[in-house]
């Protein structure tokens, strides 16, 4: 099995578990928010339905950005996962804005309700399932260098985050009736702490589009490095870009210009070979040789 296909097959099987993991966990959800009478409840259901739409996103999208580079795409489809990325963002977003929207109209018209303690094991299940759901996503987004998997794993992170104010609304809510205006006060801050995720998440694939480098202290280690190397003179125009989760480099290496064209090849492959190993991202380093007396 070649290495593409084993990390579309990784990148499927852990958002395959996630997708039915949020299907349960939103309906639990969903039946006990109504059933106890709990906006706040309800709105963390309808956060969890938003994972399932960022997990089929995903499902859909891993068999593009994964297949082997073509003739007209010979640095591989991997800015797919980005504009994969920038769905689940809007995913998001829209719910974030649906959700502070009725909450806040539950505010400027309060309709009293009594809640039922039966809501207070929902955000209590929230947080444990998507805790562990995070790490195990999270985990696989990394080994497979999966920006798309990471911001998922993020998605899930904001359902522990937000399920947290739904679980402090409604135990006070459940402890004085008087308090019972906590419930879309919880709402509303689900929905901040989806908007917070979701721009976090758009502002990185829009970054990862317009081929952002690496930061001026990892290309600064890099150059030092480089110039460590023996028989290295200098090193300039360092470049990178990333896509897709992983880096580009190209630099122009300074080098002896009296020494054989093997020498020459020998001493740029001891260059690609100390990049490579800064950082476990790096999928390619283009070196320029240039003489010098």
């Amino acid at each position: 099995m070649t290495t593409q296909n084993q990390t579309r097959k990784n990148i499927e099987k852990i958002t395959w578990i996630g997708l039915w993991t949020n299907v349960g966990l939103a309906l639990i959800k969903l039946a006990m928010g109504i059933a106890g009478n709990s906006q706040a409840v309800v709105a963390d259901a309808l956060h969890s339905f938003s994972d399932i739409g960022s997990d089929l996103v995903i499902l859909f999208g891993v068999r593009y950005w994964t297949a082997p580079p073509d003739a007209c795409h010979p640095f591989g489809h991997q800015k797919i996962e980005s504009f994969v990325t920038i769905s689940i963002s809007l995913i998001l977003l829209g719910v974030a804005a649906g959700i502070g929207y009725n909450a806040i109209i539950s505010l400027m018209h309060p309709v009293e309700t009594k809640l039922h303690p039966m809501v207070i094991f929902a955000p209590v299940l929230s947080i444990i399932v998507k805790e562990i759901l995070f790490r195990l996503t999270y985990t696989a987004g990394v080994k497979n260098r999966s920006s798309s998997l990471k911001a998922n794993a993020w998605h899930h992170r904001t359902d522990v985050l937000s399920s947290i104010p739904v679980l402090v609304a409604v135990t006070a809510g459940l402890i004085n009736p008087k308090l019972a205006f906590l419930d879309p006060v919880g709402a509303i801050v689900v929905s901040v702490f989806i908007i917070k995720a979701g721009l976090g998440i758009l502002g990185g694939s829009i970054a990862e589009l317009m081929d952002t480098g690496m930061s001026a202290q990892e290309t600064a280690r890099i150059r030092t490095l480089i110039k460590n190397i023996p028989h290295v003179r200098g090193v300039h125009r360092l470049r990178s870009r990333k896509t897709g989760g992983a880096f580009y480099i190209d630099l122009h290496l300074e080098v002896d210009g009296r020494i054989t064209v093997q020498q020459g090849h020998d001493i740029s492959e001891a260059v690609k070979e100390t990049v490579m190993k800064t950082k476990n991202n790096i999928l390619e380093v283009m070196v320029h040789l240039e003489p010098v007396q």
